[in-house]
């Protein structure tokens, strides 16, 4: 996979630095769990980033298994170095190294792998918090990446860090509702014993660095359109997403690791669609027919609307520019060309 194709990313992630005082990190151990992931190959490309201009610095990227040949690029000065660890074994817990900034952002966050992997899904958002968080450094800094999913089962037009939602543990994406909720309470009890544990709720995070065949409603409708030019819907498309593009994310996630006070913020975009006009956007892109059904399937448990209150997180950090979704959209339809062209 040529530079070339890289070079999206990269360029994303110089994009992601620019607002942020990455001083802090200078002369440091930083450890990212579930580096291949969206959001861990974009918090290791600004890392690369940071080791090009010269910041000294000590990285671990946690993978469980072989990284994507992307992230063999990022990581090619050889100043990175990738942990094989599997966070939902025990064994693997000893391995950890101590750190001194240590994001958590392992996990599955495809529903169709979370509700199929309950255990493991509940294992590394709690017990492996723990571990984690048992390895940061006095004075260290650690961020747990959860999910507005923590809110499921409320009916507010906009949510805000106090707000929690109402399901049960029999409800069929427990694993993953309860396992965010568990390893947020775990980075409370940590930071009444004075460690700084902080935690982001994200919301439908998108953009380059997927693998092929993800899973999730964006990625899938870009695959078909792409591989079939025919993007097929499950339902009428009515359910509302607020899509937030991923170096905008990373860019904040950054702020609040390095330099947030509060204990949890809100972490999403301002480009609102429906699934319905979300398709129709792709088929517009790439040419791709956008058929809605005359019967109607749901995802179990799926969330209807979500939107987060961002006030917080952008007024702290003073952000007021986004990336738009159709910037965002063409970005990661580029990128997954890439994918579906390539061999590997």
């Amino acid at each position: 996979m040529a530079m070339t194709y890289n070079k999206i990313i990269w360029s994303d992630a110089l994009h992601a630095c620019e607002n942020v005082d990455f001083d802090v990190l200078q002369n440091s151990t930083v450890l990212i769990t579930g580096a291949s992931g969206l959001v861990g190959t974009y918090i290791l490309a600004c890392l690369a980033q940071l080791l090009n201009r010269g910041v000294r610095l000590r990285v671990y990227a946690q993978i469980a298994s072989d990284p994507p040949p992307h992230l063999y690029e990022l990581a090619s000065s050889g100043r990175i170095e990738f942990l094989r660890a599997d966070l939902a074994d025990f064994a693997d817990y000893a391995r950890l190294p101590e750190a001194d900034f240590i994001c958590h952002s392992a996990g599955y966050a495809q529903p169709s792998v979370f509700m199929a992997n309950p255990t493991a899904t509940l294992q590394i958002n709690t017990c492996a918090t723990i571990a984690l968080l048992n390895r940061l450094r006095r004075d260290g800094k650690f961020l747990f990446i959860s999910s507005s999913e923590v809110y499921s089962g409320l009916r507010k037009p906009c949510l805000t860090e106090t707000d929690i939602g109402i399901t049960t543990p029999a409800h069929p994406r427990s694993a993953y509702i309860e396992g965010k909720r568990c390893g947020e309470a775990i980075c409370h009890a940590f930071h009444a014993r004075g460690l700084h544990a902080t935690a982001a709720r994200l919301a439908h995070i998108y953009g380059p660095g997927t693998r092929k065949h993800d899973k999730r409603v964006l990625n899938s409708f870009v695959e078909k359109a792409l591989c079939q030019k025919r993007i097929e819907l499950l339902d009428s498309g009515t359910a509302v997403r607020t899509y937030c593009y991923v170096s905008d994310a990373v860019e904040l996630l950054w702020q609040i690791l390095l330099h947030g006070e509060e204990p949890v913020y809100n972490v999403g975009g301002r480009s609102t669609v429906t699934i319905g006009e979300l398709a129709q956007m792709v088929g517009r892109i790439t040419g791709a027919e956008v058929v809605f059904p005359t019967t109607q399937t749901e995802i179990a448990g799926a969330p209807e609307e979500v939107h987060l209150d961002l006030t917080k997180v952008t007024t702290e950090f003073r952000k007021t520019e986004f990336v738009s979704m159709e910037e965002g959209l063409s970005a990661t339809i580029d990128w997954q060309r890439g994918l579906y062209e390539s061999k590997s």
